[in-house]
């Protein structure tokens, strides 16, 4: 089976997963790629997305009807919480000529309400999990592909570079994969946040990190440190809303989310807090300026 098409390629959501893949799809000799992004005009916000197609090489759309009129495969890449309503929302523009592929953090049932709701127009449906921060991989970041429609879509961007693997099962099971994997990742991120925050306290964080290394030898702490805690600072708002997602996957299973609801109290802390503005949405220079920024910075306390 094979994807309709002649290469032209649309984004639902341009933020910083969109606009690294897209670029690194454009440099690799897509010809062309459409954007469409709800908050492509709201102050300050849609400064930056205009910005980055532009820097990118990618045209915008203003509706999402234009965008389902330049491109036959549209990937969406949004927030968790935003995925089904931005399915729905180009949903009467796709025909049987469509994919969709959704490359967003949700669960197997959040997936599978997407594909019934783009196959209800006619279109294909492929579920995609990203199984890595996409900087710095760009549209090289791992993937598994899901669906009938799995190995045509690698088969169509695979001589871009892209990295993806097709597996078996029903729609979900790709997501399952991606759910499961987060509860250690997005676990661990907010474990440390508090672990450091509570260990400067005392002066103790140097010595903690140092124990940590002794115990699991061959990881480096306190860099490990830095960056995780610069994620949840940066991404705590995308991060608490997947792990809203996790934890239905978690539900659907029979398992009650014990640790992912507190991850996703960690994770909006950060929000909270004002952290990301505190640092103008760049990732701190390491775990010891979120603290000061924390206690020392006027904002609240952890």
């Amino acid at each position: 089976m094979s994807l309709p098409g002649n290469n032209s390629l649309g984004f639902v959501g341009f933020g910083e997963a969109g606009f690294h893949i897209a670029r690194g799809l454009i440099e690799a000799g897509v010809p062309e790629i459409v954007a469409f992004d709800i908050h492509r005009d709201t102050p300050g916000r849609g400064e930056t997305i205009r910005s980055r197609a532009a820097e990118a090489g990618v045209r915008m759309a203003s509706l999402p009807a234009e965008l389902a009129s330049a491109a036959d495969l549209i990937l969406s890449v949004v927030t968790a919480d935003q995925a089904l309503i931005a399915a729905t929302q180009i949903g009467p523009s796709l025909t049987e000529q469509h994919t969709y592929a959704d490359l967003n953090s949700i669960s197997p049932v959040a997936k599978r309400a997407i594909a019934e709701a783009v196959g209800d127009r006619g279109a294909s449906f492929v579920e995609v999990a990203i199984m890595a921060p996409v900087p710095p991989y760009g549209h090289r970041v791992p993937m598994l592909v899901g669906g009938e429609n799995a190995s045509a879509f690698i088969d169509r961007l695979s001589p871009f570079g892209v990295r993806a693997e097709a597996i078996g099962g029903p729609i979900g099971a790709a997501a399952a994969t991606k759910m499961c994997r987060s509860i250690m990742v997005k676990g661990i991120e907010a474990l440390i946040t508090e672990c450091m925050l509570g260990a400067s306290f005392y002066g103790a964080d140097e010595r903690v990190l140092a124990s940590l290394s002794e115990s699991f030898p061959g990881i480096d702490w306190p860099k490990l440190a830095d960056y995780m805690i610069g994620r949840v600072v940066v991404h705590g708002e995308r991060r608490a809303r997947e792990m809203e997602e996790v934890a239905d996957t978690l539900r659907a299973a029979g398992v009650e989310p014990m640790m992912t609801e507190a991850v996703v109290r960690r994770m909006d802390w950060s929000v909270e807090t004002g952290l990301r503005k505190h640092f103008a949405g760049e990732a701190p220079g390491g775990y010891r300026e979120v603290v000061e920024a924390v206690r020392g910075g006027g904002l609240a306390g952890g």
